[in-house]
């Protein structure tokens, strides 16, 4: 169950978040870094609109229904825009598409874990789940922009197709839905938001924490490619290492939430390296420093070490029969901030410089850091 809820959500990572790693190809073939940015979000865009949606669904019928679903229409999807790649606006409105399909993977595949873990385990075994974002951003950082530059960009959006229908076989011939309690059951059918602002906390943290993990992973690729003249590979494989750290980090957060009990805490932690490696990541690029490429594979680690945390917090806490809503109104606040940062990272760039952008990023989890909640709710059955 583990390992195909982590390959499904790995599948619907390369789709949402392969289309950045084409910005270079993009920018290179005449377009500005600020409309290249506003093309590869489109994912990022279709995702925000669905997230709730899905997880309606999720809520009314089922895990295994939703992520073969979301799998197959999201890797037709992206199928068709394949012959049509030399056509920017044509492409965007297909990964609109996509990305839309996509986002019912994240509330399918987080539910299949928290259902079959128990609270002790599950801190572990969800950050091991959530390893699917790094891992995915790490395949299509290897693969997309070196197709790309090698082959073209009609090649380059295979990558995504293929890996989404490979896991949409994996989830048919392994994934099982969890085992719910009764519906009636008062305890767990009546609204977590009502009367208590933890799972609100939850989602404003989370929101500001998206900020600087997309800024590095968006502009990262691109610093290294033209901001230090390194070749697609060498850039490519700088990128993957540093997406295998944030695998890493996300297992270890989950591991230490388990042994201190709380999600909260660790959460806290982390919001503060957060704004500390981002700020010093900003200043060492400014400054042309060496030291700036390994500060920005600890700025990747510490940013997305936060995820797991909190899907497990927001699981846990609205319980199973409105944590598929409760996680799509976690990932619709953090894919809608996730669409604004390229764009708006691509305009500040030419006026401010890589340091002084990724610099300002890491304030937001600075002020993240006042809203994390001081206690861990009591969990839902």
């Amino acid at each position: 169950m583990l390992a195909a809820s982590t390959a499904g959500q790995a599948a619907s990572s390369v789709v949402v978040n392969g289309p950045a790693f084409l910005i270079p190809a993009l920018h290179l073939a005449g377009m500005s870094l600020a409309t290249a940015g506003v093309v590869v979000s489109m994912t990022i865009v279709g995702s925000t609109c669905t997230l709730v949606l899905w997880g309606i669904v999720v809520d009314a019928v089922g895990e295994r229904f939703v992520l073969l679903s979301s799998l197959g229409i999201s890797a037709t999807a992206v199928a068709l825009a394949v012959p049509v790649a030399d056509k920017p606006w044509a492409v965007g409105g297909l990964l609109l598409l996509a990305g839309a399909a996509s986002a019912g993977t994240a509330s399918a595949s987080g539910r299949v874990v928290v259902g079959w873990f128990p609270p002790e385990r599950r801190g572990t075994a969800m950050g091991i789940r959530q390893t699917s974002q790094p891992i995915g951003v790490g395949v299509a950082a290897i693969a997309m922009p070196v197709v790309a530059d090698r082959v073209g960009l009609s090649a380059a959006l295979a990558v995504p197709a293929l890996c989404a229908a490979v896991a949409a076989v994996a989830v048919a011939l392994v994934v099982i839905d969890p085992p719910r309690p009764p519906r009636h059951t008062a305890s767990v059918a009546q609204n977590p938001y009502r009367g208590d602002r933890f799972l609100l906390r939850i989602h404003l943290v989370s929101l500001l924490l998206v900020v600087p993990q997309f800024t590095v992973w968006t502009f990262t690729l691109v610093w290294l490619q033209i901001g230090r003249d390194w070749s697609p590979e060498a850039a490519g494989a700088a990128v993957a290492v540093a997406q295998v750290l944030g695998a890493a980090s996300r297992i270890a957060a989950g591991s230490i939430s388990d042994r201190v009990g709380s999600r909260t805490r660790p959460l806290r932690w982390i919001s503060v390296a957060a704004g500390a490696s981002m700020l010093l990541l900003g200043g060492a690029m400014a400054q042309g420093w060496w030291i700036a490429v390994p500060l920005m594979g600890l700025a990747s680690a510490i940013t997305v070490a936060d995820n797991g945390l909190a899907f497990t917090a927001v699981a846990e806490r609205a319980g199973p029969f409105w944590s598929g809503r409760a996680l799509g109104l976690q990932n619709t606040g953090q894919y809608l901030t996730a669409s604004l940062v390229p764009p708006l990272a691509g305009t500040l760039v030419p006026l401010i410089g890589y340091g002084a952008t990724f610099a300002l990023s890491g304030l937001f989890p600075i002020v993240a850091v006042r809203l994390v909640p001081r206690r861990d709710p009591q969990r839902a059955p």
